[in-house]
């Protein structure tokens, strides 16, 4: 039976406890599993390699994914970090330049030193990236929509790039979640999440997903994760699993409640630039609407006057978004990306790429949207 995706979310790689019936898959919370001779034991030797909680929420990611390898890490820079693994010391990764600041980080900061290379480009248009692609070439990194400018980045054709060349494809599928948008199905390798985000989707959680369909690589994901251990534990792949099973009815509310924040702040005064992929006369407009189903609920705006203190005030005036890292749980936040997700990025590369001082990034949450509104509506008054 083909299952849709609300479906999935409840019963997807899911099945009832077979000791005990239990409809919850048990938390396994346990090092190790006694065998009954020497390897010979029920596909459980030791919880770094393989745990039935984690494996139940690695199954049910995976299908989300429309994937047929899912693997599960103790954060999202955990599991960019096996991504990287992947690679030798002179391979070379193109990168959008307007990407999450720790993916940054990490590329910049840890894998540089171990002798790979990495380009940042533009991909609005995606034949940039050919500009780029040479011997040493390993991958195409993508975030879709990027954080925090929301800029779209087209999947089948920087899919068609990657195969032109032999090379991967990864794609950061953390804010438009499996409920709007499916890279595997658009040709990407390689689906990576930080579950922390809409997957576990209650602010309770750090975790990081990776999702493919070649055997080959998910060898390789699966041999990395058990040989640097950067596993996720029972307890929150319990909680993902509960968290996953009302993702299609959160990510609609977060998709209603961020259309309409969009719209307020756009026809507001004191509102300058207003980033969100469902407005018409955003960037890639027409490619997400074609590779995503709806537009999710982030976004981010910037204020008439471009002041660091009226930023700061404004955040500071909010009383239901709550000011604070990370995003994609039911309740709102908010956030300066110029000191706060991407202040490991050097000034004048942020202001290149248009993370300015007076930009606010907003998680949409599933509150009442009138509510939502009117915190916006009165910090924006209070304003000079």
């Amino acid at each position: 039976m083909k299952m849709k995706f609300g479906t999935k979310a409840i019963h997807g790689g899911l099945e009832p406890d077979s000791a005990t019936g239990a409809i919850m898959t048990p938390i396994y919370q346990t090092s190790t599993f006694v065998q009954n001779g020497v390897g010979n034991h029920k596909g459980y030797a030791y919880s770094r390699t393989q745990n039935p909680t984690r494996h139940a929420l690695e199954e049910n990611i995976a299908q989300l994914e429309n994937g047929k390898f899912g693997a599960c890490f103790g954060s999202g820079m955990a599991a960019i970090d096996c991504v990287l693994k992947l690679f030798n010391p002179g391979d070379e990764i193109i990168s959008t330049n307007d990407l999450y600041g720790g993916t940054y980080r990490i590329f910049k900061t840890i894998f540089e030193k171990y002798g790979l290379k990495f380009h940042f480009v533009g991909m609005e248009n995606a034949l940039e990236i050919e500009t780029y692609i040479n011997a040493n070439t390993k991958m195409i990194w993508v975030e879709t929509p990027t954080n925090p400018l929301l800029n779209i980045i087209d999947i089948t054709a920087c899919a068609e790039i990657a195969q032109q060349n032999n090379i991967l494809l990864a794609v950061d599928n953390t804010f438009a979640t499996p409920f709007l948008q499916n890279p595997l199905d658009l040709g990407a390798d390689i689906v990576m999440h930080s579950v922390t985000k809409y997957l576990g989707g209650h602010s309770d959680v750090v975790m990081g997903a990776l999702v493919c369909n070649d055997e080959n690589i998910a060898k390789e994901i699966y041999r990395i994760q058990n040989s640097s251990g950067a596993i996720t534990s029972p307890m929150d792949a319990f909680l993902v699993l509960r968290g996953i099973k009302t993702l299609h009815v959160r990510m609609q509310r977060h998709c209603e409640n961020g259309k309409q924040v969009a719209e307020f702040l756009k026809s507001h005064p004191k509102v300058d630039k207003v980033y969100w992929p469902g407005f018409e006369d955003h960037p890639n407009h027409q490619i997400a609407k074609t590779q995503m189903r709806d537009y999710g609920g982030m976004l981010s705006f910037t204020l008439k006057e471009n002041r660091l203190e009226d930023a700061h005030q404004m955040l500071e005036n909010m009383h239901i978004f709550a000011l604070a890292e990370s995003l994609g749980g039911v309740e709102s936040l908010s956030g300066h990306p110029a000191t706060m997700t991407h202040g490991a990025i050097p000034k004048e590369e942020r202001e290149k790429i248009g993370i300015v001082d007076s930009m606010i990034r907003l998680s949409v949450g599933i509150e009442d949207v009138t509510d939502l509104i009117e915190d916006l509506e009165n910090a924006l008054n209070k304003l000079n």
